[in-house]
């Protein structure tokens, strides 16, 4: 079996490397059976690695122990569901998983093209391939999934914080984010490598671009809710420098996705998209990197390896590359129009850009500050929380203002009446907001008064928008308004799905908010039958119960709570203990007991510190206001990135007219 998936990695790395230089001379000498060639060996290549996914996986299903990561992250009482979890669990595994996924896209990417971008799809072939060489590569030289040693009894089982249903979902989701990235940057260069500045590559990759920018952000969200409900501190978002990592790119796409509309629309910024993309592909590069390489301490990263001046290497050629294309065809990228006001939706759109890839680049400094400390004075100095914070601040409070602005004002130039008129009820009601948090008595958080007032600003301002555009709809055809909305959004699916998605950003923005400023947090040592008084909560605690689950031990402290005289039920954090084979010590994981009160729009969160002979505890309780705001955001950013990427026949009609109109702008 090892044989056989070992043979299979080797095979693919022939195959992508046939498929790169195949697709490079095809490129260059415009030979059309070239590029048939290594076209089908991007075919090929999806159903070679496919072997090696399906022996690594019966491994994991056959508790075949002799394959080295197998018996690292899994065991025989390791629950199914929890197995699937093991496949990406080892730093091979999951960089079996990133050239899986890659080899996917590039098949899908070859059947999505077959009667376009004739000019293109030569350079994309060879582009994919060389990435799909260098994850091969990896995976033959440096971390084989298919290692073998002598078989133990049994494995060491999954670390526990991955042994929940969100690990189910969350790699993977990133991994999708990861990995997308990588066909709208290769559109790119291939687009500049083929001498084709028009829009026509950004076209081809919207919905891929919006398909990673969508999968990155529900990753960070399940990532969020995991971290809430499994690590065990009350919160959801720690800066660790793998979270860090994800969202970098994602902020950058999310620049992409705004300064794109402004290329489309006025045949401006094309340099900028070009380096947004590039730096995009490059974070999500160093994104795997960081997670890889072990260089730096998080509850996501693998242990360090060698993998890591691998990557170092790539990253290199991904910022070299672009960076030599744009100096090269740089006469080409010359802007078509220039911004006629700063009071206009271009410049909205270029400041938001500019303030996005900030934030990045201020996370960016935050992550690698520790390595270049370590590397310059032999001494590792650690970013802390409060830096991320204070940027995250500095940066978003302008970010949310804009995202209320930047939708609904006009292109060109911006009229101060019809400013007034677009602004004016929305900036009222996030004045009003304001003040009534001050009279409230919370006006004592100033960031959190600001925040909630631009939140109100912005949810108003864009629902204006909803409002004028039904209104017009119900006048030209009647009908209901629901009806009326739903024909709105089918009009322009691009537009408001952006709108839906900034009202999930603000949904998300206000539970933020209310947790980290208007939380309350109590810690207590108790002895059974002694009380917690948090706010109006009265936690009495009746004692420590021991259980046990497929793989864990489990002990549990219970509460009973009541609030106001009320009796609310019993709640249960518990510590459970998990035993590795041919280790003394179980590894150990909280359970956070958590109780949602939507009337009141709070969590009450427990947490067990720890639990002595005696039969006392040490538990932590938090109040968190608004969470679940959150939550529901998140389910809101799916929604809204579904109806923007979903396919428009009408607009996909538009733009093959404009473009078979428009000469192509650019050489051969």
């Amino acid at each position: 079996m090892a044989s056989l998936g070992r043979g299979a990695l080797v095979l693919a790395l022939v195959v992508a490397a046939y498929a790169l230089v195949v697709g490079l001379l095809g490129a260059v000498r415009r030979d059309r059976r070239m590029v048939t060639s290594a076209r089908r060996a991007t075919f090929a290549l999806v159903g070679v690695v496919g072997v090696a996914d399906l022996v690594y996986a019966a491994a994991i299903l056959r508790h075949d122990f002799s394959f080295v990561v197998v018996a690292e992250t899994s065991s025989r009482s390791l629950p199914i569901g929890y197995l699937i979890t093991s496949f990406w669990a080892s730093q091979a595994g999951s960089l079996l998983l990133w050239v899986s996924v890659l080899t996917g896209c590039a098949a899908i990417v070859q059947l999505t093209n077959r009667r376009a971008n004739g000019e293109l799809m030569p350079w994309v072939t060879a582009i994919l391939a060389a990435i799909a060489t260098f994850f091969c590569t990896l995976l033959v030289v440096a971390a084989s999934p298919f290692a073998t040693q002598v078989a133990p009894a049994d494995g060491n089982g999954l670390n526990p914080s991955l042994q929940n249903p969100y690990m189910v979902a969350h790699p993977p989701s990133l991994y999708l984010g990861y990995v997308t990235l990588a066909v709208p940057f290769a559109f790119c260069m291939a687009a500049l490598l083929a001498g084709r500045s028009d829009a026509r590559w950004i076209v081809s990759t919207r919905r891929w671009t919006l398909t990673s920018w969508s999968f990155l952000g529900v990753g960070m969200l399940l990532g969020a809710h995991w971290a809430y409900v499994e690590v065990g501190w009350g919160g959801f978002w720690a800066w660790d420098p793998v979270e860090n990592a994800a969202l970098m790119p994602w902020l950058v796409a999310t620049a992409f996705l705004h300064s794109v509309m402004v290329q489309e629309k006025k045949g401006m910024l094309k340099v900028w998209n070009v380096v947004l993309v590039a730096t995009a592909f490059a974070l999500s590069i160093f994104g795997t990197f960081l997670t890889r390489s072990g260089l730096l301490s998080s509850i996501h990263a693998f242990v360090a390896s060698n993998v890591g001046f691998w990557f170092v290497g790539f990253i290199a050629v991904v910022l070299a590359g672009p960076a030599a294309l744009i100096i090269w065809r740089l006469p080409l990228l010359r802007t078509e129009h220039r911004m006629e006001s700063l009071v206009s939706r271009e410049a909205t759109f270029l400041f938001n850009n500019l303030l996005l890839v900030g934030l990045a680049f201020a996370v960016l400094w935050g992550v690698i500050y520790p390595l270049i400390s370590k590397t310059v004075i032999g001494d590792e100095v650690t970013v802390n929380a409060p830096f991320f914070q204070f940027f995250s601040v500095a940066f978003g409070l302008p970010l949310l203002a804009l995202m209320g602005i930047g939708p609904v004002i006009a292109w060109r130039r911006a009229s101060l009446r019809s400013l007034r008129a677009t602004f004016g009820i929305p900036f009222a009601t996030g004045v009003a907001c304001g003040l009534a948090l001050t009279v409230l008595g919370y006006g004592t958080n100033a960031l959190g008064t600001a925040a909630y007032s631009l939140c109100v600003f912005v949810a108003v301002a864009i629902g204006s928008e909803f409002a004028r555009g039904a209104a017009a709809r119900r006048a030209l055809s009647g009908g209901s308004w629901a009806g009326a909305l739903v024909a709105l959004i089918n009009r322009n699916r691009r537009r408001y799905g952006g709108y839906v998605v900034h009202l999930a950003m603000v949904l998300m923005i206000i539970g933020m908010v209310g947790t980290s400023a208007y939380g309350t947090t109590r810690e207590a040592s108790l002895r059974p039958g002694e009380t917690l008084v948090i706010r109006d909560y009265r936690l009495l605690f009746t004692g420590l119960v021991r259980e046990s689950g497929p793989n864990y031990d489990e002990r549990s402290a219970r509460f009973t709570v009541s609030r106001a005289g009320q009796a609310l039920g019993e709640i249960a954090p518990a510590n459970r203990f998990y035993p590795i084979t041919g280790q003394v010590d179980p590894q150990r994981s909280n359970e956070a007991a958590i109780r949602t009160d939507w009337s009141r729009g709070e969590d009450l969160f427990l947490i067990l510190d720890s639990a002595r002979s005696d039969g006392s505890v040490t538990v932590k309780a938090l109040i968190n206001p608004l969470v679940n705001l959150l939550w529901l955001g998140a389910i809101v950013f799916v929604l809204g990135s579904l109806i923007a990427a979903w396919p428009d026949r009408r607009e996909a009609r538009r733009l093959a007219r404009r473009y078979a109109e428009e000469p192509v702008v650019g050489e051969a």
